[in-house]
């Protein structure tokens, strides 16, 4: 629910950036993949600090929770607060080589400018999240998402057309309105764990810097971080090729489909997340033989969930594709690579559930291992389909089939072979 209300926002943005124009549409999605590119990062060590704390709730070790939540938020800020000025300057001065379009390679800049403000409130909320997942108590997640949602919600309609006695701003407005939002949550979060949650038991009264603590995380993070890196490098390429290969009008349908994709993965998203929280637990109980039904039983869910999303979008999709555009053009062009798209779900609903196990184990550099050989394989094939032979935007979406099948083999291999029994951390 958390992840829906969240990505609500991302629906909301690229609706309302619809009717500014295709190239604010298009542009939308490149410069969210580069913010989100840095993102991963600080998403790379949340996950890592969200299976240790598994881990520590798990064995009944509360007051460590809070030392991995502490200082993950103090490690986090650094990289956040120097990232900032960077990150502008790169915004005006390399971005704009990345791109063919001069007007799309304008609206990233522009976007991108306002938006990295946000990565000190977003790598925060982060390490919020890892606590609330790993301690098993995510109802707050979704009141949080909720908030965030209602406030963007109401500065996009004010920032990017000018309502509400608020300046019009177009893509710009739509980057503002997200830091606003990420600032909001960061303070429902601060005000909601000191009002419900018990400081001590956890151990928020130890306030000071423990670079022991980092480190522990740093040593089940680190590839985390850069298997996520290199995951969202790759989607980063894949939207630059269609731009530089295809045009404006493909880069529009792109971001069209990947917004429907963002949503309709929700479901197997948030069980894989709540998978690797999951088999932390259990092993850290002691419970280790329960582990591969476990993991069946979440798959079958996975699946279950998934077909039934897709029958919903597979009925009504031309109905659907409005909430973005009311260009018939567009909608035509569109639906063929949302087809696409829609066929690949189930083997993401395996997928997704298999490898965030894998994590879940504490064998993060074999997940990373298994990512690195999966993009090998990814990258090449898409470059085949979309430089090579520089076919149908509809084609170039079944590199998602690519991507999940060969992850979800090569986690299913590893873990029947029971190699990851003996981690410990």
């Amino acid at each position: 629910m958390s992840l829906l209300a969240q990505n609500i926002i991302q629906v909301i943005d690229t609706a309302f950036l619809g009717r500014v124009g295709e190239i604010e549409l298009g542009a939308s999605a490149l410069a969210g993949v580069i913010y989100i590119a840095i993102y991963t990062l600080g998403f790379g060590f949340s996950m890592g600090s969200q299976i240790l704390i598994g881990r520590r709730n798990g064995e009944k070790n509360y007051t460590e929770i809070g030392d991995i939540v502490i200082q993950g938020a103090l490690f986090l800020l650094i990289p956040a607060i120097l990232l900032i000025p960077v990150l502008r300057y790169g915004a005006v001065n390399w971005v704009p080589l990345m791109f063919e379009s001069a007007d799309v390679a304008g609206a990233v800049t522009e976007y991108l400018e306002w938006r990295v403000f946000g990565l000190m409130f977003a790598f925060t909320n982060l390490m919020f999240r890892a606590f609330y997942i790993g301690i098993a108590r995510t109802k707050v997640l979704t009141i949080n998402a909720i908030v965030m949602g209602v406030v963007n919600v109401i500065f996009d309609y004010g920032l990017i057309f000018g309502n509400l006695g608020m300046p019009e701003m177009g893509i710009g407005g739509a980057a503002i309105a997200s830091v606003i939002a990420e600032f909001s949550s960061t303070l429902f979060f601060l005000l909601y764990t000191k009002k419900t949650v018990d400081l001590v038991k956890y151990g928020f009264n130890k306030i000071r810097f423990q670079w022991s603590v980092i480190k522990k995380t740093l040593d089940i993070s680190i590839f985390m971080m850069a298997q996520y890196l290199f995951s969202i490098s790759t989607w980063l390429l894949f939207f630059l090729w269609i731009e530089n290969y295809m045009g404006e009008r493909p880069l529009a349908v792109t971001n069209i489909v990947r917004s429907f994709y963002t949503i309709f993965t929700i479901p197997s998203h948030a069980i894989g997340s709540s998978t690797s929280t999951l088999v932390s637990n259990t092993i850290g109980a002691g419970r280790i033989h329960e582990v591969p039904n476990l993991i069946k039983r979440l798959s079958m869910i996975s699946l279950v969930v998934m077909l039934i999303v897709i029958s919903v979008l597979v009925a009504f999709p031309k109905l659907m594709i409005k909430i973005y555009t009311d260009n018939p053009s567009l909608i035509s062009d569109t639906v063929a690579p949302l087809y696409v798209m829609i066929s690949s779900l189930p083997i993401y609903s395996l997928g997704s559930v298999l490898f965030s196990a894998v994590s879940g184990t504490g064998n993060t550099r074999t997940a990373l291992f298994f990512e690195i050989i999966t993009l090998v394989f990814y990258v090449s094939y898409m470059w085949f389909i979309i430089v090579y032979l520089q076919a149908s935007v509809a084609a170039a979406w079944t590199t998602e089939h690519v991507y999940w099948f060969l992850l979800m083999t090569l986690s299913f291999i590893y873990l029947r072979s029971g190699k990851w029994r003996e981690r410990k951390i």
